[in-house]
């Protein structure tokens, strides 16, 4: 999953400048889909909640434009591994824009469940 951080990229732009870099992100993405690897993808709205039972279950809701990296967009890609994912993340055109991508892999089964199963740990002597 690689998850797209960061503010507005066009700020500062021209208009022209902005288009010619959305024409090279949507080549790549097109790219992404004609290679087979793209499963899925969307931009992310600024408003939203976060709930925490630590503030007595509040919930607080944004925009949080305070914050210094805003998660702005989320693209699922299926590859071998996680060098493949980073080596399609090095490609993105708004890299150069003040954006950074984190790459993370999906799991199939969530650790904590798969720890469960595991047999407990003997106590030491």
């Amino acid at each position: 999953m690689l998850f797209f951080r960061g503010h507005d990229w066009d700020e500062g732009m021209s208009r022209e400048e902005t288009q010619r870099v959305l024409d090279r992100l949507t080549a790549w993405i097109e790219g992404l889909q004609q290679a087979g690897v793209m499963r899925g993808g969307s931009p992310l709205g600024r408003a939203g909640s976060v709930v925490s039972e630590h503030q007595v279950r509040a919930v607080a809701d944004g925009p949080f434009a305070e914050a210094k990296e805003i998660i702005g967009g989320y693209l699922a890609v299926e590859v071998a591994d996680l060098a493949a994912a980073v080596a399609i993340a090095r490609k993105c055109p708004t890299l150069g824009h003040g954006i950074t991508i984190e790459v993370r892999p999906v799991l199939a089964e969530c650790p904590i469940v798969q720890r469960l199963r595991e047999p407990p740990a003997l106590a030491a002597a």
